[in-house]
């Protein structure tokens, strides 16, 4: 029997075996090769498609030439020629295994398609906000200014509506209508005097402006960051033509819309009027035309967004989310900051006051990430900033600022990587979530410069044991040990809603997974056709998972649950 001949048999024999199923323990240990593909260890490194291979078969996994050159290789031949039976026997078997490669090469490829095809569909189908296009609006005299709803270190916000349209009401949409049973608790906890969200439907930011003088050049290079989340229609053409005129930092770019991230609709350069509150809350922001002792200058600019009920600090204080909703709601955050890392953007100050909150149909809480102006915004999306100075801003919050950040220490070649900042973040917010205080926040004692993972307290035992997992990865001192956000995010929603795939730890396959995808699939667009439903929160959950599908990504997130259970399975053997 020749070379050729012998491992050709074995590759139909291993093609057979596996169509005909004639190898029973074979198909067992088949199985064990498919969930060892999906098991991580330590490291977060995302899995190879054969990684499942020995390290000594690693070159030909990968390079069906470098086969064939060894099988024509001299040496070769005479090991075969001169060998004994069991040597030819040998190298049946490894054409045998290389079949068994093959088929399962063609079921990544095939699974890799249906990824493919799965995010052509939903990149197609855009986010569209609940709040009718507007026409005009880019003068603070086109609205009308209510109470003050909120203010921070850097802005004061306060309830608006516009005198040139009203905004559309959607269908049982809570945050244009009433906010059910906790509406009064939740409008006492923003503010005692707070304006109906039915009669002031939009929120206005005021920026206040040190230095920057009061030409709207000047002011809209300052505070570019803020102009990150605006709309293509934001500014008016004559200073759209400012901010785009090449100066690194003005406006480097804008994030697509997305549910769980802001939207300003307009932004524009005004004189700081003398609105409600002022004297009292920021007397000294104030220009010296209003308070003789202010330091403010005569203009700056505004912000026109959606008015939401509440923050995610404010709504918690007053009520406790369920198991699902807080997974929800946590999985709502990783995909906004997921958005953001995509397109560039790394926010740097995530907190539970720079999360806005309205409820959907079903009473369940929209979480939306507000507050741009700590950002990190390139054109080449590295995210990778130099840090060659203690005068580069790194960030806001510095109780939630990522180990890799806070321990940095500024020389001539260091570079921060901000790609999974944002994701540290949500973990640490997630303790919020479930009731729990936030583990890095001073009651608390913990610092991101010195913690150990080992001091993190222990969540509630009601929280899912997948979303402890994903929580516990988000907060690995070490990057290059901890979960993307789009890896966290496709755990939650492996978790969620599609355990029956993940069911058999032993017989996980992408075939299976790829049959799943096409069946959620088919319910998100059944829901998009049936009108309301489409606007829920899950939906919308379902619909960015779906948009963003990649093989690689996914796989890496089933390595880390399958990896997860089999650590707690064999903690409760121990136990």
């Amino acid at each position: 029997m020749s070379v050729k001949h012998a491992i050709s048999r074995g590759l139909e024999l291993g093609r057979s075996f596996l169509q005909i199923g004639l190898l029973k323990s074979g198909g067992r240990v088949a199985a064990k090769l498919r969930a060892d593909r999906f098991r991580v260890g330590q490291s977060v490194r995302t899995v190879q498609p054969q990684a499942f291979l020995p390290s000594r078969y690693r070159y030909y996994r990968t390079s069906l030439t470098g086969l064939a050159a060894q099988l024509q290789s001299a040496g070769f031949r005479r090991r075969w020629t001169g060998g004994s039976p069991r040597n030819r026997a040998v190298f049946l078997a490894f054409g045998l295994g290389v079949g068994l490669i093959e088929q399962q090469l063609e079921e990544d490829r095939r699974s890799a398609a249906t990824c493919q095809e799965i995010q052509a569909v939903f990149k197609k189908k855009r986010f569209q906000s609940t709040l009718r296009p507007f026409t005009s609006g880019f003068k603070l005299e086109d609205y009308i200014i209510g109470n003050q709803i909120g203010k921070g270190s850097n802005a004061a916000v306060y309830a608006a509506a516009a005198q040139f349209a009203r905004p559309k009401e959607p269908e049982r949409d809570s945050s244009m209508l009433e906010l059910r049973d906790n509406e009064e608790d939740l409008q006492t906890v923003r503010s005692p005097a707070c304006c109906s969200l039915r009669s002031f439907p939009l929120a206005i930011k005021m920026l206040w402006n040190f230095g920057a003088g009061s030409s709207s050049e000047a002011i809209l290079k300052s505070m570019s960051q803020e102009l990150v989340p605006c709309g293509p229609l934001a500014l008016k053409q004559e200073k759209e033509q400012i901010t785009l005129d090449g100066h690194f930092g003005v406006l480097p770019k804008r994030v697509l819309a997305h549910p769980n991230v802001i939207r300003v609709y307009r932004a524009f350069t005004a004189d700081v009027p003398l609105l409600p509150g002022a004297w009292e809350e920021y007397p000294d922001v104030l220009p010296a035309r209003l308070n003789p002792t202010g330091l403010g200058d005569n203009r700056t600019l505004f912000l026109v967004m959606k008015n939401y009920p509440c923050t995610l600090r404010q709504y918690l204080q007053v009520s406790t989310p369920s198991r699902w909703q807080g997974s929800l709601m946590v999985l709502q955050l990783l995909e906004g900051v997921d958005h953001l890392c995509r397109q560039g953007v790394a926010h740097r100050d995530l907190k539970s006051d720079n999360i806005l909150l309205e409820f959907d149909s079903d009473a369940c809480p929209r979480l939306v990430i507000t507050d741009f102006g700590c950002c990190l915004a390139q054109i080449d999306s590295s995210l990778q900033l130099p840090f060659n100075s203690r005068w580069v801003c790194r960030g806001g919050n510095a109780s939630l600022m990522a180990p890799e950040v806070a321990t940095a220490a500024p020389g001539p070649c260091v570079v921060i990587d901000y790609s999974k900042t944002d994701a540290w973040a949500v973990g640490a917010i997630s303790y919020e979530i479930f009731g729990q205080h936030n583990p890095f926040y001073r009651a608390m004692g913990l610092q991101s410069t010195t913690y150990q993972e080992k001091q993190l307290p222990p969540l509630p035992a009601s929280v899912p044991v997948d979303v402890q997992l994903v929580i516990s990865l988000l907060l690995r001192r070490n990057p290059n040990k901890r979960p993307s956000a789009r890896i966290a995010a496709n755990m939650l929603h492996l978790s969620l809603w599609g355990r029956r795939a993940l069911a058999n730890q032993d017989s996980v396959s992408m075939r299976k997974l790829a049959d799943w995808l096409l069946c959620q699939s088919a319910v998100v667009l059944l829901q998009g056709c049936s009108g309301p439903s489409g606007n829920r929160v899950e939906a919308e959950l379902q619909r960015s998972f779906l948009s963003n599908l990649e093989l690689e990504d996914l796989r890496a997130a089933v390595g880390f649950l399958l990896y997860g259970r089999e650590q707690s399975r064999a903690f409760m053997t121990f136990a």
